[in-house]
């Protein structure tokens, strides 16, 4: 049996991969900041990334045969405005990391972002493509992939990874929950809403912990993988089945101030590399909606407005 430490392992890819992993038979424990996690039946321990004595110490008592270090800030839009603190946390707190864990098998959660604006003609996007990291955000995912490869990592570039337990301020989970108010009636049937032409490649996030549970054991040490369903849709389309799923019609009201600086345009994922080692997409766009949905419901009614 695997013994895995997870960084981040509150958030919402560390506790569906705990949970995935523990149903698989290994023993998980983890760290987090901020909110403990629920339902872990392993240890966890609130750690800041940028405390390399505390993380050293954690990983020698753990003592794991695993570590996938997701822990991070990782929010696109909110990078332009904390720059020094995506700094702080994603490169120099993944340093931390990777010298605490030297020697044992870790996997590092990068993002598509690092490729930048990538012409449609050069997607999907394959794991040779350049990297040309277009915001703060991507250029300290890009750079602290170099620390991961470095030390001999698994880096795992996820593309648009959606469903239970994302945090409303993305884009999907936001829009859910406008319209879960709406369909309550405590709101009108206006939604607000930033740039709807982005295409995105949209993966469930079961999918996604198959693909880390795989690279766990048959992952090439050093090696690049994207994790994506290798189709990109626009937000425009994501938000038309969001709707549908909901049964709610609503006025779409395009907000300037929700626009991203520096907009990557479409992002879609070459996974052949990771298809190799036996993994495919078993979950459709639908199944992650309607789980967005239902999570947003039952927020609004846990906060006693249903």
């Amino acid at each position: 049996m695997r013994r895995v430490l997870i960084t981040g392992v509150s958030g919402f890819v560390g506790s569906a991969l705990a949970r995935g992993l523990s149903a698989a038979g290994a023993e998980v424990c983890g760290t987090y900041i901020g909110a403990p996690p629920i339902g872990l039946d392993g240890e966890a321990v609130e750690a800041d990334l940028s405390d390399d004595s505390r993380l050293a110490r954690l990983v020698e008592s753990y003592d794991p045969s695993v570590v996938v270090h997701l822990a991070g800030l990782s929010h696109v839009g909110e990078s332009w405005k904390r720059i020094a603190d995506y700094f702080k946390v994603n490169f120099l707190g993944s340093e931390n990391v990777f010298r605490a864990a030297a020697g044992r098998h870790i996997l590092f959660a990068s993002s598509a972002e690092v490729y930048g604006s990538v012409p449609p003609e050069e997607q999907p996007i394959a794991e040779e493509h350049p990297l040309a990291p277009a915001t703060p955000y991507a250029l300290t995912k890009a750079a602290a992939e170099r620390l991961a490869q470095a030390a001999g990592a698994i880096v795992v570039r996820c593309f648009n990874l959606i469903g239970r337990g994302q945090d409303p301020s993305f884009a999907l989970p936001s829009f859910a929950q406008q319209l879960a108010q709406i369909k309550l009636g405590h709101g009108p049937p206006r939604l607000e809403v930033g740039n709807l032409d982005a295409r995105r490649d949209f993966l469930h996030i079961d999918d996604a912990v198959r693909g880390y549970a795989l690279l766990i054991e048959r992952g090439q040490p050093g090696a690049s993988y994207n994790l994506g369903s290798g189709t990109a849709l626009s937000i425009r389309d994501a938000l038309d089945g969001l709707m549908r799923v909901a049964g709610v019609d609503a006025e779409v009201v395009v907000d300037p101030g929700r626009y991203r600086p520096a907009e990557v345009e479409s992002l879609s994922a070459d996974t052949s590399r990771l298809a190799a080692l036996g993994w495919r997409a078993e979950k459709n766009l639908e199944q992650a909606l309607a789980d967005i949905w239902s999570e947003a419901i039952e927020r609004q009614e846990a906060a006693g407005l249903g």
